[in-house]
C-alpha cells in the first residue's frame, strides 16, 4: 500500500470519526478531556523518555538552542499540560450555540448555529506541546484532526498521542478522532495539503517557509499565523522601571516562542538615558544588541553584546537571545516602522501619554496591539480560551489567538410551513 493510500485512508477515518464528535454533548466531552489530562500524569515518565531521546537526537544533529528548548518536555511543562487540557474542559462549549434567530416577513424562522469545522489538518514543528492543545481543543470543539509534527520531536509526539488513544478508548470514543503521520517523508505534507475530499482545514505551525509551502500548494484553506517579528516601542512618556520589567519579559522569559519581543523602538527624547539602562538589565542575561546607527552610538560602552544591524535585521523573528534596536523621532515614526516590518502578530506601545497609546491602538493593524503590557501576554490561555491552536496574523475568519470559538463555524436552519418561493 502506498503513502497516498494510507493517507487516503486517515482523511476518510478522520471523516468518519468527525461524524460521530459532533453529535457529542459537552459532557461527554469533557469527561474525555478529563481523561487525557489523567492518563498524561500517569504516563508522565513514558512521555519525558521518549522526550529525552528527542532531545539528545537534536544536540547530536546540532538543533540550535532556540528549537531545542521548544522540543523540551519537563515535569512542570507535562503538569502545566494537563492543567491546560482541564481548564479546556472547564471552558463554555462552543458548539451548538445559536448566534442569532429572527423571524421573517414571510414567517419562516432562521437561526445560525455554531457547529464544528470537521476534520483539520495540523502541520507543525519541534514543539511537541502542540500535539496535546490542539488535540485537547479539536476534541472539545468537536473536530477531528491528523497531525503532522517534525521529525525532531517524532518520539515525544507519538508518545503523547498514545496517551491521547488510551484516554479516547477509555472514553469509548474512536482513536481517529486524532491521528498522527509517523512517517517522515516530507512528500506526505503535499498530499495532506491536498487531501480536500477530506480535510475541511489546513493549521501550520512553524517558519516562513512551512507557511509558503501551504499557501502555495494546499487546495485547502489555510489558516496562516504562528510566526512573530514582535515589537515594542518605548514612548518618551513611558514610566522607565516598569517599562524595563516589561521589556524584560517580553524578550527572555521565553525566547523561542513566537511572542517573544524582537524589535525594541526607543523615543529619541529618552534614548541616551534609557538605552543603557536596557542594556544593564539584559546584556548579563545573555542579550546581544543589533543596534541601528544612532542605538549602537548610545549603547557602545554599555554592552559587550552589540552588533551593527544588518539590513535585514528589523525582518528577524530571532527566537534567540537577539534584540534588534532602533531609536526613532516619535509615534508615528514607530507606527511607520511597524508597518514596514511587522508580520502582524503582536505589537506593544509602552507610554503614559493616553493620546499616543490611542493612536497607536488605531493605527497599528496586527492581530494583537497592547498598550503598556508584554508580548509575552499574547496567547490563548493568558487570553482565558485556555490552549491555543494558533496566532493567526490573517484577516478573514480567526484572527490572534485561536481558541474553541475559532476551531468552529455555523451552519442556517430554517423553520418554514410547508412554504415556497413566490
Amino acid at each position: 500500500m502506498d503513502n497516498t493510500t494510507d493517507l487516503i485512508a486517515l482523511g476518510r477515518q478522520a471523516q468518519e470519526a468527525s461524524y460521530h464528535l459532533a453529535t457529542l454533548s459537552t459532557q461527554q466531552k469533557d469527561a474525555a478531556l478529563c481523561m487525557i489530562a489523567d492518563t498524561l500524569e500517569a504516563r508522565a515518565d513514558f512521555v519525558l523518555t521518549q522526550n529525552s531521546r528527542d532531545i539528545a537526537d537534536g544536540r547530536a544533529h546540532g538543533l540550535r538552542e532556540s528549537l531545542l528548548d521548544r522540543l523540551l518536555l519537563t515535569e512542570a511543562r507535562i503538569q502545566h499540560l494537563a492543567d491546560g487540557v482541564r481548564q479546556i474542559a472547564t471552558l463554555p462549549d462552543p458548539v451548538g450555540t445559536e448566534l442569532e434567530s429572527r423571524k421573517l416577513p414571510n414567517g419562516i424562522r432562521l437561526s445560525r448555529r455554531r457547529i464544528p469545522i470537521g476534520v483539520l489538518g495540523v502541520i507543525y514543528e519541534a514543539r511537541p506541546n502542540v500535539t496535546l492543545d490542539i488535540a485537547a481543543l479539536s476534541l472539545k470543539t468537536g473536530n477531528a484532526v491528523i497531525l503532522r509534527g517534525g521529525r525532531e520531536s517524532l518520539r515525544s509526539n507519538l508518545a503523547l498521542v498514545e496517551v491521547i488513544h488510551a484516554a479516547l478508548e477509555q472514553a469509548g470514543l474512536p482513536q481517529a478522532a486524532v491521528q498522527y503521520i509517523a512517517d517522515p517523508d516530507r512528500d506526505l505534507v503535499r498530499q495532506l495539503l491536498r487531501l480536500d475530499d477530506y480535510v475541511d482545514m489546513i493549521i501550520p505551525r512553524g517558519g516562513e517557509q512551512l507557511h509558503k509551502l501551504c499557501r502555495e500548494q494546499s487546495s485547502i484553506p489555510v489558516i496562516t499565523g504562528g510566526m512573530g517579528v514582535c515589537h515594542i516601542f518605548a514612548d518618551k512618556s513611558a514610566d522607565v522601571e516598569g517599562s524595563l520589567r516589561v521589556i524584560e519579559n517580553a524578550k527572555v522569559q521565553r525566547t523561542s516562542v513566537c511572542n517573544a519581543l524582537d524589535t525594541l523602538l526607543v523615543h529619541r527624547d529618552i534614548a541616551a538615558a534609557f538605552l543603557p539602562q536596557v542594556a544593564a538589565r539584559l546584556a548579563p542575561q545573555g542579550v546581544t544588541f543589533h543596534a541601528g546607527p544612532e542605538a549602537f552610538r548610545l549603547l557602545q560602552g554599555h554592552t559587550d553584546s552589540l552588533v551593527a544591524a544588518a539590513a535585514d535585521d528589523f525582518d528577524q523573528e530571532w527566537l534567540s537571545l537577539a534584540l534588534s534596536v532602533r531609536v526613532v523621532d516619535d509615534v508615528e515614526a514607530a507606527i511607520s516602522h511597524i508597518r514596514a516590518h511587522s508580520t502582524g502578530h503582536t505589537e506593544s506601545i509602552l507610554t503614559n501619554d493616553w493620546h499616543n497609546a490611542t493612536r497607536f491602538l488605531d493605527e497599528i493593524n496586527s492581530a494583537v496591539v497592547m498598550v503598556n503590557a508584554s508580548t509575552r501576554l499574547s496567547d490563548g490561555g493568558q487570553f482565558g480560551l485556555g490552549a491555543e491552536v494558533a496566532i493567526s496574523t490573517q484577516k478573514l475568519h480567526a484572527r490572534g489567538p485561536m481558541g474553541l470559538e475559532a476551531l468552529t463555524t455555523y451552519k442556517w436552519l430554517v423553520y418554514g410551513q410547508m412554504h415556497v418561493r413566490e
